[in-house]
């Protein structure tokens, strides 16, 4: 169903330049002076260790397809080598501004509150010589200079290194390149001897003691640098004989990959830049000059300080209100987790539930009730010191059948996974590897156990890994659910892993890569159908990254039919929204917090018979098809309202959010003289008050909705589709126009004389377009276009009819100017960015979290 005009290179975004888009917000975040200065200096951190995952993953990719003369364009039009120039000349200005805003603003900012990074030279005679006697003792002996000159090779430098390039003189003039590695394993922010929050860097304290390392020797230069190697190499798993070996064979060679990136001070002599280039085999374009420190990720360690007026409040994860609080590993009141989801599905969103408290709490459970049979986990990362892992030994221990699924290919996890492995198999786990050509990337559990009514199966599907580090900081989604059907799927996904086959056939489960693409393609053109039928046509979609060109393509054609779209995507996205006869209804979101939004949510209204999912794919080609991921419906109506208040706070959010210009270009969203919303805030004040008040429906019990237009339930959509289908010319012409109402029937539509069209006659027009009939004005001062005069209509009513759906405030409580109000029944009020009412509990609110 491709059409060559939905095809074109203009309608498509480049994914690596997508990529470094998402990264300049989460460098805007390390320069947003309304974040307090650690936590800008955590987002520099997470810039510097997102963009060398980058360099080593997209741009050697982008390297290895150049060096093997690949010259096949991608979606948008560009070669390999035409995207690695864009990509390098894009990212050079992110790092100038990184080092600027370091050099100039967040450095001092921090040296103002007693936070000082001091070069070794301009300190104290007696802080010096403490250094340097900690220097003798403890760090040159762990030294090894490498000198390069005829009588010593260029020495292996490896991926991601910091080093220091000695630049100096014999008797012959001649200069000597030495190579100084700076030790890993040795901490890189070396206290000053007084107690305060000073420091000094590795790299400044060895150089400043070269004369005990290197005596006698005429130093003409010292700079720093640091090297990025390609990680993205490739093995033919057909031919493999053992994926162990494989996996192991791969961690090798990344040592000795293509260098992709060299880093070096700003000052570093062209002597010493001339030689790290032709013995590193880099381009001019390669090199990045560096102002200030080359590498900011270990300041992660300066983030951790004890400094809480120089961060955001902090948050612990809670128990959640269905499971009963938890302190450290006691139950305050223990509540037996198979009774609780026996008695209907629970909805677990981290970090504002304890990891430790839900997921880990079932696989306790697991492990450890008598009447459990079986227990299987699909792993594809976990912690270094992972109780998840503990919990399948300790249900080997006590006789269950377990069987695990390892991902060996999991990126820079392959060494961890591949040690746990080795672990599950001592303790006489049946464990798989991974499947042939896919990656296994679902995160699903499922614990079989004896009832009296008989075997019942208990299962999770979530959309973040089985790691109870990284569910502190990711906001991830996770089903706890006894339905049979689920079970049923999720069976014969665990028979895939330690089998020969994929059954094709699921109830209810979407499992790519047999079915997930057909079933969501199939909903997305169901939308499409439903508002070319003028019936309730919507989708939100909140996912990490949105690449498939095939799944933009149909979002094209659903936006095209009128469907109004919401793109919530973190990440990558190769969809532009607003283009002509094309995208206008498609609006692209990204939300960039304290938390790394990774949750992947689908919302399809249908009709008025709206369906949720959540699950582990995102609209990726490598998620659709070549990877195994599962995604599930969310059927409960108080789990959807859950999910509802998740998407609709995360629409209304003016502090986090981003939206996208047809450009690709970003825009955040700012509050302006409203109320800062805040969602990630909001999620976390909401779950504090579900909590403290006891109630057990999970983040939505303590608060009306966020009363927006996503359904959770069945709603009766004839009046959408009732009405009779014209083609009516300008409404100027005011006797056809009453004419074509009063043949429609409209007679009271929208409390009044006359149709909706006349009711709100300023707000629509007859666009010149060759696709669309049909464009509303949206309260909001957007455009919105349809192919049908019905699909306007709805448009209109939705717009300028219906407030909410579902609970709302009264008419009293809505401020029509916007402003924050307190109503009798204890919420406050405020106006979204998308002209609905929001509403939250008052009790909740940012001021009293503090």
């Amino acid at each position: 169903m491709s059409d060559p005009h939905l095809s074109a290179p203009d309608y498509y975004l480049n994914r690596e330049l997508s990529e470094l888009a998402f990264q300049a917000r989460v460098l805007h975040e390390g320069t947003d002076e309304r974040n307090p200065p650690l936590e800008r200096l955590r987002f520099l951190a997470f810039f510097t260790k997102n963009t060398d995952e980058f360099f080593m993953k997209r741009v050697g990719g982008l390297k290895q397809q150049i060096d093997a003369g690949v010259t096949e364009t991608t979606p948008d039009g560009r070669t390999p080598e035409e995207q690695w120039r864009e990509v390098l000349d894009t990212a050079r200005p992110l790092f100038r501004q990184q080092s600027e805003y370091w050099r100039t603003t967040l450095e001092p900012a921090l040296a103002d509150a007693g936070i000082e990074i001091r070069d070794p030279d301009t300190l104290p005679a007696d802080e010096r010589d403490h250094l340097r006697t900690y220097f003798e003792e403890s760090i040159l002996p762990t030294l090894t200079p490498l000198a390069f000159d005829p009588a010593h090779p260029f020495p292996f430098i490896s991926n991601l290194s910091l080093s220091l390039a000695v630049l100096s003189s014999d008797d012959s003039d001649e200069p000597t390149f030495t190579r100084i590695k700076i030790p890993s394993n040795q901490p890189r922010l070396i206290e000053v001897p007084d107690g305060s929050d000073r420091y000094v860097l590795i790299e400044d304290l060895i150089e400043s003691n070269l004369d005990l390392l290197l005596p006698d020797l005429d130093i003409r230069d010292v700079s720093k640098f640091k090297v990025t190697r390609n990680a993205e190499v490739r093995r033919n798993e057909e031919v493999a004989e053992d994926l162990i070996d494989m996996v192991e064979e791969v961690l090798e060679q990344r040592r000795f990959a293509t260098v992709v990136r060299l880093e070096v001070d700003a000052d570093m002599p062209e002597e010493s830049v001339s030689i790290l280039k032709e013995h590193l085999d880099v381009d001019d374009r390669e090199v990045f000059h560096r102002e200030g420190p080359i590498d900011f990720e270990d300041f992660f360690e300066l983030v951790e300080l004890d400094r809480p007026e120089l961060k955001l409040p902090p948050w612990t994860p809670q128990a959640h209100p269905r499971l009963g609080p938890v302190t450290g590993d006691v139950r305050d009141e223990p509540t037996d987790i198979f009774d609780e989801v026996r008695a209907g599905d629970v909805l677990v969103h981290h970090p504002y539930h304890s990891f430790e408290g839900t997921v880990q709490r079932f696989l306790d459970a697991a492990a450890t009730d008598p009447d459990v049979l079986a227990v299987k986990a699909a792993i594809y990362r976990t912690a270094s010191d992972s109780k998840v892992i503990q919990s399948l030994i300790d249900a080997a221990d006590n006789g269950k059948q377990v069987a695990v699924m390892v991902e060996l290919k999991a990126r820079f996890d392959e060494k961890n996974n591949l040690e746990w492995v080795r672990q599950l198999e001592e303790e006489g786990i049946h464990v798989a590897y991974g499947t042939v050509g896919l990656k296994t990337h679902t995160k699903t559990a499922l614990v079989v156990r004896q009832e009296a009514d008989g075997v019942r199966l208990y299962s999770h599907v979530g959309t973040g890994n089985y790691h109870s580090e990284t569910a502190k900081g990711y906001s991830d989604l996770g089903l706890l659910t006894a339905d049979r059907d689920v079970g049923h799927d999720l069976t014969k996904v665990f028979n895939f892993f330690t089998g020969p086959t994929l059954d094709d056939r699921f109830r209810k489960l979407l499992i790519a890569p047999v079915t997930m693409r057909e079933r969501f393609t199939e909903m997305v053109r169901r939308e499409a159908e439903h508002a070319r039928q003028g019936r309730r046509a919507r989708m939100v979609v909140k996912v990490n990254g949105l690449e498939d060109p095939a799944m933009v393509e149909e979002l094209y054609r659903a936006s095209m039919a009128g469907v109004e779209i919401d793109l919530i995507v973190r990440d990558i996205c190769r969809l532009r929204p607003g283009i002509e006869g094309v995208s206008e209804n498609v609006t692209v979101h990204s939300i960039v917090g304290r938390f790394l939004e990774h949750a992947r949510v689908f919302y399809f209204e249908n009709a008025g018979s709206p369906e949720w999912y959540i699950g582990s794919a995102d609209w990726m080609t490598r998620n659709l098809d070549h990877r195994v991921e599962a995604v599930t419906p969310v059927e409960a109506v108080s789990l959807r309202e859950q999910l509802r208040f998740v998407l609709e706070a995360s629409l209304a959010d003016n502090r986090r959010r981003w939206v996208m210009r047809s450009d690709g270009s970003y825009e955040q969203v700012t509050p302006g003289d409203e109320p800062v919303r805040d969602v990630q805030e909001l999620l976390m004040a909401v779950t504090e008050a579900a909590l403290e008040r006891g109630h057990g429906a999970g983040l939505e019990t303590d608060t009306e909705p966020i009363a927006g237009d996503l359904l959770v339930t069945d709603v009766d959509s004839n009046d959408a589709a009732s009405g009779a289908t014209d083609t009516g010319d300008d409404p100027t012409d005011a006797e056809e126009f009453q004419s074509e109402a009063d043949d429609a029937g409209e007679g009271q539509s929208g409390g009044g004389n006359g149709s909706v069209f006349e009711a709100h006659a300023d707000r629509w027009y007859r666009p010149d377009s060759e696709t669309y009939d049909w464009a509303v004005r949206t309260a909001e001062g957007s455009r919105r276009y349809f192919e049908t005069r019905d699909g306007a209509r709805e448009r209109l009513r939705s717009e300028y009819e219906r407030v909410t759906v579902g609970r709302s405030p009264s008419p009293a409580c809505r401020p029509p100017d916007g402003r924050i109000r307190r109503s009798q029944t204890g919420v406050t009020i405020f106006a979204s960015s998308r002209s609905r009412w929001v509403v939250v509990p008052s009790t909740v609110t940012k001021a009293s979290r503090r």
